[in-house]
């Protein structure tokens, strides 16, 4: 053997039961110990495990003969075995200062520093990386800008000890005593904790003063990290700190209790309530109110007067949805077959609820107007948004108004009243329990108002999509978001809603039932519910179509279906007490078996009785529960020329009475007439069913035709009847609610109905089985009306001598 080469023995991880023969190192060249994730600097003194066979061996060989080791950062920390394209080629040389042997072949070694090097070239031949290298030699730089840089980095370094919670109090002298500054900087780049590359891009930085700038930077920063780091940390720590000294108190209190007997009832309560709080989810200004109330709830004595109302409230504020909603699954078709299972007819409320629906599905975020329902009662105006909310997958709310003349029926009292509460919104929200409910406000057209505030102004707010995200109740004090509620009104006379309310909805139109649908109503809906409610079935009672056009007919004269479902139940009840006494097993009601049921006829056509004299004339008004005909009745008697208006007519009425006696004197030579029996003789009018209030413009051409017809003689044909507007230039102007003033035409058998010019475009409007089966006369002028109502004076004076 050489002197050249050397025997070493191989550890048995590698190659056990022989030797190795490893060549001679040449003077430039250095074993090589590649380095996972960490940096060596000159002067720095750190512990390194081994645990790859390779280099295991380069350590032993080192150790053996008292070699120095070059230090290599692997460029990829995840390669087992790094060869030469592996690693960077700057390193540090370090000296082995110790070997320990570890179990499982794990070692460490203690290597220290010395200087920077350069591979120049990777060696081949030898079990362990081996290379050339050049040695970097270090200069000492002098001068004030030197100086200054090594002082600041000095500083920085040692306000970053301070931050340091485990820093060993040695490393602040030994920076101080430090008087090289490229040995500053590498032990300050040394202790710092820097990433890998980064510390490897300052070892090859041989420049001193760029090195300063580079390791003062990175100081700089983090002592800036580290002071917001503890900052954080003491306020955490004063927080947990706080949170459980809180939590020992209660705990010692609660131990202080067991011990003295006393119960904790009062401290479970508050306990229940602030977990309660951590999971309701509410908005952050409510969550800041219920803990604050809380707080005052928790100080205060369980007697005291205010603690039963703080606790309500604690309660409500709990107990609403404020997170909670229903998923709304808008599906169309859906929603048309519950429209067409649940209502017969009404196609075109049904068409624009459908639109309203397609539009919400399209947009969610949009704001959908406030939809109202005007109708007289019985119509379906509740059902439909009882069936809005099946197709919408929401709750439905009922919120009733009528009466309601109070502004906190609505915003809520305020909490210092005794027996305050929430308004009828909040509370109905809080019944649905979800936050985007279908809640229909019923009666809105009979609100009230008084001392206590007007309760039409409080639901302005409520019923505006661009203010209530923020609608405030008295009682709860923070703001309640109400845009996902699906707000649906009701009303039986929109003009009575005041207009500032009535302009924030949409009105939807529900007229009168015809006799055809009310039958088709009865049959599909009203008699199944009505014999359900008796305890009977279809086999045991049978009502025909015929009874049901008798009952219609004859029984109700509505324009719902309310009195309908009345008499359809007294006749399930009628057979239900002969089939529960056995007497009978099964029953089929016809026409000629109502009025033994139901007793004789409520309405009957009185219309050819009261217009067989001269001065009667038959006119058409409408009511809040649908069109009525009314008989418009005048008389002549001597006296002064008065005209005497009776039958409770307000002021309008009265007036188009009066226009109409102007209009026929000013007409007295077109009509034959004399007019110095008018300026002698009294005429009379009066409006039967005097009891009731009468009022509006729409008896005017009545009113006219049954003075002409008292002043002629000639009486007006039975089966007309008219309605609308007069001038005094005997124009006919138009009219309100033609289709229910038809309907009830119908109703009472007429079959010819006089109606305005202008009023032609309500025509699509009169159901189609109402325009087959009478006759419609567009009059412009009064004289078309008492050309077609009268009949023939021959006709008169034939009928009159037979």
């Amino acid at each position: 053997m050489t002197n050249d080469e050397t025997t070493i023995e191989q550890e048995p991880a590698v190659e056990p039961s022989r030797s190795l023969v490893i060549p001679r190192l040449p003077d430039d060249a250095l074993i090589l110990l590649p380095v996972r994730n960490m940096v060596l600097f000159p002067n720095m003194l750190v512990p390194v495990g081994v645990g790859r066979a390779k280099s295991i061996l380069a350590a032993r060989q080192a150790v053996q003969h008292e070699q120095p080791m070059g230090v290599l950062l692997q460029r990829d920390a995840a390669v087992e075995d790094p060869g030469a394209e592996d690693l960077h080629t700057v390193g540090a040389v370090a000296n082995v200062m110790r070997f320990v042997n570890g179990r499982e072949g794990h070692h460490h070694l203690v290597l220290q520093g010395v200087e920077r090097f350069r591979v120049t070239e990777f060696l081949e031949g030898y079990p362990f990386l081996v290379g050339r290298v050049e040695r970097i030699a270090e200069y000492q730089p002098e001068g004030p800008e030197i100086d200054a840089r090594m002082l600041a980095l000095r500083d920085k370094a040692l306000e970053a000890l301070e931050l340091l919670p485990q820093a060993p109090q040695e490393l602040a002298g030994a920076l101080t005593s430090i008087k090289e500054p490229g040995v500053l900087a590498d032990s300050v780049a040394g202790y710092l904790d820097l990433g890998s590359e980064e510390r490897q891009e300052l070892l090859e930085t041989f420049d001193i003063e760029t090195r300063l700038e580079r390791v003062l930077s990175l100081v700089d920063y983090r002592v800036e990290v580290l002071k917001l780091s503890q900052k954080i940390s003491e306020r955490t720590h004063e927080t947990m700190s706080e949170r459980q000294r809180e939590a020992l108190l209660r705990e010692q209190l609660r131990s202080i209790q067991e011990e003295l007997g006393e119960s904790d009832e009062k401290g479970e309560e508050i306990r229940e309530l602030e977990q309660r709080i951590d999971d309701a989810q509410m908005p952050e200004e409510v969550d800041k109110q219920a803990r604050k109330e809380l707080r005052r709830l928790e100080r205060m004595p369980e007697g005291a007067g205010e603690y039963s109302m703080l606790r309500t409230y604690l309660d409500w504020l709990l107990e609403l949805p404020w997170s909670l909603e229903r998923n709304e699954d808008i599906d169309i078709d859906r929603a048309r077959e519950i429209l067409d299972a649940d209502h017969y007819g009404l196609e075109p409320v049904k068409r624009r609820i459908l639109e309203h629906l397609a539009v919400r599905k399209l947009n969610p975020e949009g704001r959908s107007p406030i939809l109202c329902f005007v109708g007289p009662p019985g119509v379906g105006k509740t059902s439909l948004g009882q069936s809005i909310a099946r197709a919408t997958g929401r709750d439905f709310m009922r919120a009733s108004l009528g009466g309601v003349h109070d502004e906190a029926e609505i915003r809520g009292h305020r909490r210092t009243y005794l027996g305050a509460l929430p308004g009828k919104i909040i509370q109905s929200i809080h019944k649905a329990g979800s936050r985007n409910p279908v809640l229909m406000l019923d009666e809105m057209d009979k609100l009230g108002g008084g001392i206590q505030g007007d309760p039409s102004a409080a639901l302005l707010e409520v019923l505006d999509p661009a203010q209530n995200g923020t609608f405030q109740d008295n009682y709860l004090g923070v703001p309640f978001d109400l845009t996902g509620v699906f707000f649906i009104a009701t009303a039986n006379v929109p003009d009575q809603i005041p207009g500032p309310l009535r302009d924030r909805m949409e009105m939807i139109e529900i007229p009168g039932y015809t006799q055809e649908e009310k039958v088709e109503i009865a049959r599909r809906y009203l008699l199944d519910r009505q014999r359900a409610g008796a305890g009977l079935t279809a086999e045991q009672l049978e009502v025909t179509d015929a009874a049901m056009h008798r009952i219609v007919a004859e029984y109700t004269r509505e324009a719902g279906c309310r009195q309908l479902e009345r008499e359809l139940g007294a006749v399930a009840r009628h057979f239900a007490v002969r089939i529960a006494d056995g007497s009978l097993e099964r029953a089929r009601v016809d026409a000629g078996d109502i009025a033994d049921i139901l007793g004789a006829p409520r309405f009957e056509g009185e219309v050819a009785m009261r217009t067989s004299v001269p001065g009667v004339a038959t006119g058409l008004a409408w009511t809040p529960v649908g069109g009525d005909i009314l008989f418009i009745e005048a008389n002549r008697s001597q006296g002064s020329g008065r005209l005497v208006l009776t039958g409770q007519l307000g002021d309008v009425m009265k007036e188009s009475a009066q226009t109409a006696l102007s209009l026929i004197k000013a007409r007295a030579d077109q009509l034959d007439l004399d007019i110095s029996s008018l300026q002698s003789d009294d005429v009379h009018v009066h409006v039967p069913a005097g009891a009731i209030p009468k009022d509006g413009p729409s008896a005017g051409v009545a009113m006219y035709s049954a003075l002409v017809s008292l002043l002629t003689g000639r009486c007006i044909r039975e089966d007309v009847a008219m309605t609308g507007e007069i001038t005094l230039r005997g124009l006919v102007l138009p009219v309100g609610g033609i289709k229910e003033k038809v309907l009830a035409a119908r109703r009472a058998g007429i079959h010819t109905v006089l109606l305005p010019a202008r009023n032609r475009k309500d025509y699509e409007d009169i159901p189609e089985s109402a325009r087959e089966d009478m006759t419609f006369h567009w009059i412009e002028h009064v004289e078309e009306a008492t050309e077609i109502a009268l009949r023939a004076a021959e006709t008169d004076t034939a009928a009159a001598a037979g």
